[in-house]
């Protein structure tokens, strides 16, 4: 904006030079003068901030210096170092407690889906959803934490799981760092 002002004084100055000389009013001069002194006071600047990027060694460092467990290999197509990550998989088995009524068991799955979303929002899982059959196994929740005895704690924290509805079973696996589902 200040350049755009700066470039259409310029060219003003310019064209007046060519042009005849008239004399030009000293209020209208002045009005001029505040004019764009104002639109220059009023002129906010705006830094955009860029992407902090960082390399697929310091990612790695840092994950290594929060306690996860990291492995990388060399892409033969691409030439890409890829980081791989251990995550712990849960799998929500039918728990033995099933003798909820039904006003129960809506509460209990409420809790559930309030605990796995606040477990997402703070970063803790990944993943999470039911399977689509009525087996034993109902659902996943992948754990994105640095040992399996904090996953083990944050999946016993479900409601559900609690109150015998749901029970747990936990797993290491291993996962490209930063690929998406397709």
């Amino acid at each position: 904006m200040k350049k755009n002002i700066l470039i259409t004084a310029i060219l003003m100055l310019f064209i007046a030079c060519k042009q005849e000389q008239k004399p030009i009013d000293l209020d209208v001069k002045k009005e001029m003068s505040t004019t764009i002194e104002a639109e220059i006071d009023t002129i906010i600047e705006v830094e955009i901030e860029k992407p902090i990027v960082k390399s697929t060694m310091q990612i790695k460092e840092e994950l290594i210096a929060k306690g996860f467990k990291i492995s990388n290999y060399v892409d033969e197509k691409t030439k890409d170092t890829v980081l791989m990550q251990q995550y712990f998989i849960a799998f929500l088995k039918r728990g033995p407690i099933r003798t909820q009524n039904e006003e129960e068991s809506a509460l209990l799955q409420q809790g559930h889906l309030e605990h796995l979303g606040k477990m997402y929002d703070l970063g803790y899982a990944d993943i999470s959803g039911p399977f689509g059959d009525d087996g034993t196994i109902r659902g996943i929740t992948i754990y994105n934490v640095p040992t399996q005895k904090m996953a083990d704690s944050l999946a016993n924290a479900d409601p559900a799981v609690k109150a015998g509805r749901l029970e747990i079973e936990i797993h290491p696996w291993w996962a490209a760092k930063g690929f998406p589902l397709r």
